[in-house]
């Protein structure tokens, strides 16, 4: 009798030790997901947590101009190149993809924005004109595409005004407060920890401050995010130039500031930076293959090295890429 209750015990032992293999993971999974609840920022938290890839940087990195870099293979969810990646760099106009993704969690594509003469102070002239009235998916297309500063500023305004309890705010300059302190909060939701913006341009405060500060490796990780969340955001990014009209009928003929958009394999989507601080900075998003695709960001180069320096990456990488195929 011993020896038979013995043996059935054994087995039923065995048999809740197998369940607990199979069920038991998912189970976990499923009650960590749901105890944390809704993220504040509207966003999926379990979307919200990017990887985060290894410190140590990968062998036979090429040899480049810029002090950062990062290439990123989001399928095989793996590093391919990393250079000083983890470094906290002004970010230019890099910061325009933050102001791209926050606003387009807070606008509709056909929101309308009035542009007013008080907007158009800010650095450089991309053709706005005073009282031109834009869709928000326009005006957008436009402000990345060309690296508007202008219209960055004032979809900031625009975006930060729908951040308070009462609906609007009617005054820019709180507006846009809020506005970076929102993109500062996302930021943090996203893991991007080497991150942090002081205006919506990427703009220098001053000859040792810049408006915006991240890593190479964080702007991979964003631009990630925005391919999986948002992917309309890149829109014509991937030309060399393209025609907005806005809805006055105004036609606009914009180039990109990506001077050699066209020279990348299956780009999917670009930004530039570039001030005197930062120096000249560039992320790309291209396709590798079949539904493939990489980030390359590159930090703290030259205004003409930046270009070279992602078609290095960029063709290294594809060979990376061909040379160790994923597992089937």
């Amino acid at each position: 009798m011993f020896n038979y209750l013995s043996t059935i015990r054994i087995q039923i032992l065995l048999i809740a030790v197998l369940l607990g293999v199979l069920v038991g993971p998912r189970f976990f999974a499923h009650g960590q997901g749901g105890g944390e609840g809704p993220d504040t920022l509207g966003v999926d938290t379990q979307l919200s947590k990017l990887p985060s890839p290894p410190t140590h940087p990968p062998t036979a990195m090429p040899s480049i101009e810029g002090r950062a870099a990062f290439v990123w293979d989001i399928r095989e969810h793996r590093v391919i190149f990393a250079k000083n990646a983890y470094e906290k760099l002004p970010l230019a106009s890099v910061t325009k993809m933050m102001v791209a993704l926050t606003a387009s969690e807070l606008l509709a594509p056909d929101a309308k924005i009035t542009i007013h003469s008080e907007d158009l102070a800010e650095e450089g002239d991309t053709g706005l004109q005073s009282e031109e009235i834009w869709t928000f998916k326009k005006l957008l297309d436009l402000t990345l595409v060309t690296s508007s500063n202008d219209g960055a500023s004032k979809i900031a305004a625009a975006a930060g005004a729908q951040l308070f309890e009462t609906g609007t705010s009617t005054d820019p300059a709180v507006s846009k407060k809020a506005f970076i302190d929102r993109m500062n909060r996302r930021a943090r939701a996203l893991g991007l920890d080497d991150t942090s913006f002081r205006n919506a341009t990427g703009l220098d405060l001053d000859n040792a401050t810049g408006g915006a500060y991240g890593s190479a490796r964080d702007m991979g990780m964003l631009f990630e995010y925005i391919w999986r969340k948002h992917p309309e955001v890149f829109g014509d990014t991937n030309r060399h130039s393209t025609k907005v009209v806005s809805e006055n009928k105004i036609v606009h003929d914009v180039k990109n500031t990506n001077l050699e958009v066209g020279s990348y394999m299956g780009v999917i989507g670009s930004k530039t930076g570039y001030t005197e601080l930062a120096g000249g900075n560039l992320v790309v998003i291209l396709d590798a293959g079949l539904d493939h695709p990489i980030v390359v960001s590159v930090l703290g180069s030259t205004r003409e090295g930046r270009f070279n320096d992602v078609r290095v990456l960029s063709e290294a990488a594809l060979r990376s890429i061909a040379e160790h195929p994923s597992n089937p």
